[in-house]
């Protein structure tokens, strides 16, 4: 896998292709189910969050995973939250503006972070309703780790 980030025009494309058409508490199950699995197979030392309307659906923590990896995710979470859209999504948009998430809205780095691994929960007609995140790798791994389940979740 490269850690090159993706353009900001694939990352809009990524989120408009992967919509739900509803997203139960069996839905996040699922997909938490099936990263954690992702995770075990290749060994990877990551936690995995899933809420639906700030309600807390999934989580879980794979060996080698650390405290700080649910204070990335609570991060993260957020700047999806703000924003509407993936973390990587709005981390790439500041730089295609020639400059830095940080510089740009000068939020509390202690309560945000636009770095990837944080996908919205969007639900084709009704818009972001939750967040999938993935906290353990380089933010372009979380974030493909995500997309790649979102996808298969999705019959994509």
């Amino acid at each position: 896998m490269t850690d090159a980030a993706p353009s900001l025009a694939q990352l809009a494309a990524e989120e408009e292709e992967l919509q739900f058409p509803a997203f139960s508490a069996d839905d996040a199950w699922e997909l938490g189910s099936a990263l954690v699995a992702d995770g075990r197979a290749q060994g990877l030392a990551i936690a995995v969050d899933i809420t639906r309307n700030r309600h807390q659906l999934f989580h879980a923590a794979l060996t080698g995973a650390t405290p700080d990896n649910d204070s990335w995710i609570r991060r993260k979470s957020r700047v999806v939250h703000r924003f509407g859209h993936s973390s990587l999504y709005v981390r790439q948009a500041s730089i295609e503006r020639g400059t830095t998430f940080e510089a740009e809205f000068g939020l509390d780095p202690a309560r945000y972070a636009a770095h990837g691994g944080a996908f919205p929960v969007l639900v084709r007609g009704v818009g972001p309703i939750g967040v999938v995140v993935v906290s353990g790798l380089p933010q372009v791994e979380d974030h493909r780790l995500v997309v790649a389940a979102v996808r298969r979740h999705l019959g994509r």
